[in-house]
């Protein structure tokens, strides 16, 4: 009899693992892209219309931009691209017509973006009788276009020629969105910024959170020509080698833990990343590290055709056809960044995206969102697979795409100039340590504040400071450190304080190359969860105060 019970019992567990799993494997991530409409004037390759879009690609796809018209109702901004009328071609229509092909897929409508600015949303959005004519313009819009909802992209709230009460007002507006929407199903989403000035300043995070569908943040443009000095366009980690204070909250892993800390639900949070670089002309071509000076932007490409900024198809084209670019592969900001003379770009690729879409999924976050679809290599010039980034994530999160496709599954990687040298900051193998995909839990209490947008450059309210350089222990050949301090390539408690670990990366000549990293303020290294979390769930380091 006892055999009996156990063999059920043994029976019962088993089925509800297999039900967890099955639970897991059905959970499906949202993937939501942003197209630029303005791509259909682009010259060349980098001409993307309507009909450049894969309905089976992405499960939430989003036309940029509408404005605010000057009465307050939602503002068609290019009527010969967007509507039928006067012999247009009707991109509205065609982009919701998507869904004919995939019934599963949504289509909203964004509304804002950078260049509308701030100000008449501020207007709008303080007067009630405005806000219901804008309410009411944009339901019967939705209905018209056949839209699915809408995605609102004020940038921002209280900032950029706004007012301090718009902090609340923004919650007014969405509330009486969302309750507009709802007899007819409609979606109601944001894009968010990512910088701690910004977010404390425009958004009551509950509030806004329990009025959206879901929460683009916009963790990306961390970094950009706006600034003197380089840097990444969007790092996941900070980089304590290099950085201090709140410069060390420039990174999408301070981005995701400050909304989730301050009441978004992070299964509403859907983690943004940029499908194109941020660059640089290099005052200097022998000084082409971080924190560089480069008071130029980098030269504009063949098809965004502006300073400054690259689209991922222009960086892997450029790559392609000339293989002397240095690429450069950062272990802490799990990102790339490549140079040639004076220009220097930094920008995500599969390895970097494939870490963050991993990081979306060990924070539990609803899903992924890219800015923008036109900008990722979708004819398959240098991977043999359109849209290769978009689709490096959904596998990422949800597994192989089954879509109605006759092109190839496998990809090439993107021609880079390997080297054999590599400096405790940038290594410019491309391989690196394994990510971290549990990052730590606790915010740090200071940020700067970075600005994001949508729809390219931006004028930035602060720049970054230069870093302060904090030299890596390092051992090149011989015996590698004691085991109290390497047990193992990765990451590595310290055995006498609480608050530090060490990266190990085997060097290949009998020895180590060891980052020494410090925990943000409060928080203690965990070797059993590999991150860093509050001391009491760290046996033995209970009582650390940091």
């Amino acid at each position: 009899m006892k055999q009996l019970w156990k063999a059920v019992f043994l029976m019962a567990m088993a089925h509800q693992v297999m039900s967890l799993a099955l639970t897991k494997a059905t959970e499906k991530k949202k993937m939501v892209c942003y197209y630029g409409s303005w791509a259909v004037y682009r010259p060349g390759n980098g001409k993307f219309d309507v009909e450049n879009i894969d309905p089976f690609l992405c499960t939430h796809i989003v036309y940029g931009f509408a404005g605010l018209a000057l009465d307050n109702t939602i503002n068609v901004l290019d009527p010969y691209n967007d509507l039928k009328e006067n012999w247009g071609k009707g991109a509205y229509l065609r982009f919701t017509g998507l869904k004919k092909q995939n019934p599963d897929l949504k289509a909203l409508i964004a509304v804002g973006g950078w260049n509308e600015g701030s100000e008449r949303y501020s207007q709008m959005a303080a007067d009630p009788a405005k806000r219901t004519t804008f309410v009411n313009s944009v339901v019967d819009f939705l209905i018209t276009y056949g839209f699915d909802g809408l995605d609102f992209d004020w940038e921002y709230p209280s900032n950029r020629g706004g007012s301090i009460t718009d902090k609340i007002n923004f919650v007014h507006i969405l509330r009486e969105l969302k309750a507009a929407f709802v007899p007819y199903g409609f979606l109601l989403t944001a894009a968010v910024s990512s910088g701690k000035s910004t977010i404390d300043s425009a958004y009551d995070i509950p509030a806004v959170a329990s009025a959206l569908d879901q929460i683009h943040v916009m963790a990306y443009d961390y970094h950009g020509a706006w600034e003197t000095l380089t840097g990444l366009n969007a790092p996941l980690y900070a980089n304590p080698t290099i950085e201090s204070g709140s410069n060390l909250l420039l990174n999408v892993n301070w981005t995701v833990n400050y909304w989730i800390s301050n009441g978004a639900p992070p299964s509403k949070i859907i983690l943004g990343m940029g499908l194109y670089g941020r660059g640089f002309t290099l005052a200097s071509s022998t000084q082409n590290g971080f924190y560089a000076y480069a008071p130029q932007p980098i030269q504009a490409g063949p098809y965004t055709r502006e300073s400054g900024t690259w689209g991922y198809n222009e960086i892997c084209e450029r790559f392609k056809a000339d293989p002397s670019w240095t690429v450069v592969r950062d272990p802490y900001y799990k990102a790339p960044y490549a140079y040639k003379s004076n220009q220097w770009i930094g920008y995500d690729d599969q390895q970097s995206l494939r870490l963050k879409a991993e990081y979306a999924m060990s924070m539990n976050l609803g899903g992924s969102m890219v800015w923008s679809i036109e900008t990722d290599d979708f004819r398959g010039l240098c991977h043999n697979v359109p849209f290769i980034l978009i689709k490096t994530i959904t596998e990422s999160m949800n597994g192989p795409i089954v879509i109605q496709s006759t092109t190839s599954s496998t990809s090439a990687p993107v021609t880079t100039k390997a080297t054999t040298t590599a400096s405790p900051v940038t290594t410019k193998a491309t391989t690196t340590a394994a990510p971290v995909t549990n990052p730590p839990t606790a915010s740090p209490t200071v940020a700067p504040a970075a600005t994001t947008t949508l729809c390219g450059p931006q004028n930035p309210t602060t720049t970054a400071s230069a870093y302060t350089t904090t030299p890596p222990i390092k051992t090149t050949a011989g015996t590698p450190p004691p085991n109290t301090l390497c047990k193992s390539e990765g990451l590595n408690p310290d055995p006498y304080d609480c608050g530090i670990f060490y990266t190990c990366l085997d060097n290949g000549l009998g020895g180590w190359t060891v980052y020494m990293q410090r925990c943000a303020t409060g928080t203690a290294f965990s070797d059993e969860l590999n991150t860093c979390t509050f001391p009491n769930q760290v046996p033995g380091c209970e009582t650390y105060s940091g």
